[in-house]
């Protein structure tokens, strides 16, 4: 009986005086170590770790330490690990809070404040999430991108229209309706006003 497995495994006959072609086992294509390449896009920085000043980058950013100045990492993520201790202004794509942040914070993305995140200070992003749990003192600003030139088109508008409405000429008051007066009383006479 035949059976497929065989047919296909069978090694093709070869034509006579002719040196059988030998295979070499092939070595497994080399793979990017993926770890590695995100070690080189995410950059930590320690508990022990003390800056004072200001700090910016082009890559995401943990931080465990403290940091006294202003952050800045427009087109990244920063994550505020739950040992750090920031007071800083901080400007970032997006930002995790698990620690402790005192200072203004601008996000072009999203904040998210988690459970054991605490800040004192405003923020500034199109979302804004607070988890249950998570301290937080200040004014919250969502304002989507984009809409700050809608709002201030719009406001310019109805002071565009009021100098219009101004130079209108006045229309004359209505005379006053004649007040009854008690008998044996004679009513004063309108004031009357013309206009050339």
């Amino acid at each position: 009986m035949w059976k497929r497995d065989e047919a296909v495994k069978a090694p093709q006959p070869t034509a006579p005086g002719a040196a059988p072609t030998p295979t070499a086992p092939q070595a497994p294509a080399p793979r990017p170590d993926v770890s590695r390449q995100t070690e080189r896009d995410m950059v930590n920085i320690g508990k022990s770790v003390v800056i004072k000043g200001e700090l910016s980058g082009s890559e995401d950013l943990t931080i465990e330490g403290q940091v006294e100045g202003k952050i800045e990492l427009r087109q990244n993520i920063l994550t505020i690990g739950p040992n750090a201790h920031i007071k800083a202004q901080i400007f970032a794509k997006s930002i995790v809070i698990q620690g402790e942040v005192h200072g203004n914070v601008t996000a072009t993305d999203k904040i998210d404040i988690r459970d054991a995140g605490s800040v004192d200070g405003d923020l500034s992003a199109p979302r804004v999430a607070i988890a249950d749990g998570a301290h937080f003192r200040g004014s919250i600003d969502m304002q989507r991108p984009g809409a700050s030139e809608t709002s201030a088109s719009a406001a310019a508008k109805p002071a565009e229209a009021k100098p219009a409405a101004a130079a209108a000429p006045a229309a004359p008051a209505p005379a006053a309706p004649a007040a009854s007066t008690p008998p044996g009383t004679k009513a004063p006479a309108p004031a009357v006003t013309t206009t050339r």
